[in-house]
């Protein structure tokens, strides 16, 4: 049944329906550019010759610079105006594109990306602030979201494949001025279709908070990245250290603050928490999949860019469907149930994927099977519930703060995908490397591997099976963290009924 507040709320025409294709533009850029590098990456390695820990550097900093400031440049834009800073994010990352495509070295492609990852935190919690003054009613808006979702979800599936087929005709670099004519479509629509929205009492910008997002993200990354390289040490644990102290603090400031950059208080409402949840874990399992899915395409089963490419839409069909069909699942199941059911789905999608390993070779066609259709299923579990997620953020924030909300939804999706790789990509390596024992270079890659010219038939045959060994252990801890993230959400949605339930609502009688 339609509640008198949606029927009474206005509904989209043209205006907004066009202005929704424009918001799409610059979300599916930035999520495409958190994948375009998997296919580029061999290719990369042989020209700049990075070690494995700039490799993946180069893989994660744009992620995690979009993780540590969405939530800032969201509060920027309820203040100076999202389409204001939508225009103004949209120069940033041009920029930064022909800055990253000819780079010359690791150290000036990283710095290109930290830029890069500035340009897309002002663009990804803008679009969803924009979305929400379009669209004012629910079902409407659920469709938009659909829509958006879509093209997050689907670009970072997409990536690839506009990577394979720029990379059989052009250099690594051209993968980054495929965003130039999208930035100059954007500049160019933008103050001709969309709404400026803000916030007419935003409060004081608290610079020191921002700062300490800031560090309390890198900090957490260096300790990720270093114990994957060189294990535990005490450096590692000092990164830790300091992750945890600076985040402390920043919470602590944010909830005393009468004008946080997160407002917390919105996340006492179950839905809304287990909504950035389920946004974290499905952007983390997909991003993570993506990079294990594009390396083994190219390096294991010996297929060119554009080939790998190809076979890396399947998996972005499933979640482009399951997001735009969502919004009618969305009216026939509860939030709750949706949710649990998308952790549950992507779940027995991971522990598909972990079965890569068990066909007899590891090039054979049914390895290559198992693989895409575990993917397929967790994709079909992705887009449902970041659809879902995303929509429930929006509903539950007030609309002079659907900036800052929008960039809550938007980290955790960053954070997750940033995650994944890092995670991932790191256990996948720790795995690869205790597999092979002292037959490599402690710190090679199966790409550094297999373009050695000295290396043998024999060693690049167990280089392969050591990195399928290494999917398959990151498979299996993807499945342990879902099923984690699973129980945190069924607790907390428990526990918002147990206490409705010791404070009914009293009804007039039938």
């Amino acid at each position: 049944m339609t509640s008198p507040h949606a029927a009474a709320s206005p509904r989209a025409g043209l205006r907004e329906w066009v202005g929704l294709a424009v918001l799409v533009m610059p979300i599916l850029v930035v999520s495409m550019d958190m994948s375009v590098l998997y296919l580029a990456l061999p290719s990369l390695t042989v020209d700049l010759q990075p070690s494995s820990a700039e490799q993946l550097w180069i893989l994660d900093i744009y992620s995690f610079m979009l993780a540590g400031l969405l939530v800032t440049m969201g509060s920027l834009g309820d203040r100076i105006g999202t389409r204001r800073l939508l225009m103004i994010g949209s120069v940033v990352f041009g920029v930064a594109s022909v800055l990253a495509a000819f780079s010359q070295n690791p150290e000036s492609l990283i710095a290109s990306r930290v830029l890069l990852g500035i340009g897309g935190a002002t663009l990804a919690p803008s679009t969803l602030s924009l979305l929400r003054k379009l669209f004012v009613d629910p079902v409407q808006r659920g469709m938009a979201v659909g829509v958006w979702t879509a093209g997050f979800a689907g670009g970072g599936s997409f990536g690839p494949v506009v990577a394979g087929f720029l990379l059989e005709h052009f250099w690594w670099g051209s993968v980054f001025l495929i965003n130039l004519p999208i930035m100059a479509l954007l500049l160019v629509a933008a103050p001709l279709i969309l709404p400026e929205a803000k916030n007419p009492d935003p409060g004081r910008f608290d610079l020191l908070a921002v700062a300490g997002s800031i560090v309390t993200m890198l900090a957490l990354v260096f300790a990720l990245k270093h114990t994957a390289q060189d294990g535990v040490d005490w450096q590692a644990g000092a990164a830790l250290v300091v992750a945890a102290v600076v985040g402390t603090w920043f919470v602590r400031r944010q909830r005393a603050s009468t004008h946080p950059i997160i407002d917390f208080p919105l996340f006492r409402n179950p839905a809304f928490s287990v909504a950035v949840i389920v946004i974290l874990v499905s952007v983390f399992v997909i991003a993570g999949f993506n990079l294990l899915l594009s390396q083994f395409l190219q390096l294991v089963m010996g297929f060119s860019t554009l080939e790998a490419g190809l076979w890396s839409l399947i998996p972005a069909v499933a979640t482009a469907v399951a997001s735009l069909t969502a919004p009618f699942v969305m009216k026939r199941r509860p939030p709750s149930v949706i949710l649990l059911g998308s952790i549950c789905v992507a779940a027995v999608g991971a522990a598909v994927v972990g079965l890569v390993g068990l066909p007899g070779s590891v090039t054979t066609g049914a390895a290559l099977a198992v693989l895409l259709c575990g993917m397929v299923i967790a994709s079909l579990g992705v887009g449902t519930g970041t659809t879902l997620g995303s929509d429930r953020v929006l509903a539950t924030a007030a609309p002079e703060k659907a900036g800052a909300a929008g960039a809550v939804s938007e980290t955790g999706a960053e954070l997750g995908g940033a995650l994944g790789i890092a995670v991932l990509g790191s256990i996948n390596l720790a795995t690869y490397r205790l597999a092979l024992g002292g037959d490599v270079p402690p710190d090679s890659t199966l790409a550094g591997v297999l373009s050695d010219p000295t290396t043998g038939p024999t060693v690049a045959d167990r280089a392969r099976e050591a990195y399928v060994d290494g999917m398959v252990a990151a498979a299996g801890a993807t499945v342990g963290m879902l099923v984690v993230a699973g129980l945190v959400s069924a607790y907390l949605f428990r526990r918002a009924a147990r206490t409705a339930a010791a404070e009914p609502e009293r009804l007039p009688a039938a």
